[in-house]
């Protein structure tokens, strides 16, 4: 299957569960909005179970956000939900948001998320109160992350990278390198 043809599966797959609950996801109704059949799904993914499990694998965009030295993660982060945004690409890590009150699935997603991405995160971090800067970094990134997905045609949108990096990144880098507070 090409990467086209994944990529359309997955983000069908990701909406289809974020907008209803798991019971009610059907393999045809992914392969309808994805343009593609469910035999196909199935040969390359298995069965609904093994989709949804690939929908909740927050790995490779948490590789791709924590590819950065610590010292430049704050500016890599925000330089990435930027231009990830400008390219028309969904933002990464953002539909853990619209997957947690979509049913019991919810349960595991957030673990999925809170073990990929903030405890590997937190795993990063030196100094007191790791975890709690960790879940204070990916706050802020979610959150840049929701408002270029609200205001697509926004000041933050559409501005200066470099500028808006130099507004936004410190205050992640701060929590990063454990310097906000005092902590």
């Amino acid at each position: 299957m090409s990467d086209s043809g994944r990529t359309a599966i997955l983000n069908a797959a990701r909406r289809a569960f974020s907008l209803r609950p798991y019971a009610a996801v059907t393999l045809r109704g992914i392969a309808a909005e994805a343009g593609v059949s469910a035999a196909l799904i199935v040969k390359h993914f298995g069965g609904k179970e093994q989709l949804f499990d690939a929908v909740a694998d927050f790995g490779p965009d948490v590789e791709m956000l924590l590819s950065a030295p610590r010292e430049r993660l704050g500016r890599h982060l925000v330089e990435t939900a930027l231009l990830t945004r400008r390219a028309g690409a969904p933002p990464p890590l953002l539909r853990v948001i619209f997957g947690i009150a979509a049913g019991d699935e919810r349960v595991l997603l957030t673990e999925r998320f809170r073990e990929q991405a903030t405890a590997r995160l937190a795993a990063l971090m030196e100094g007191p109160e790791a975890r709690l800067r960790a879940e204070l970094v990916v706050a802020q990134f979610l959150g840049l992350s929701t408002v270029l997905s609200i205001h697509r045609d926004g000041a933050t949108a559409t501005g200066d990278v470099e500028r808006i990096v130099a507004l936004y990144a410190p205050g992640i880098q701060a929590l990063i390198e454990g310097a906000a507070g005092g902590g």
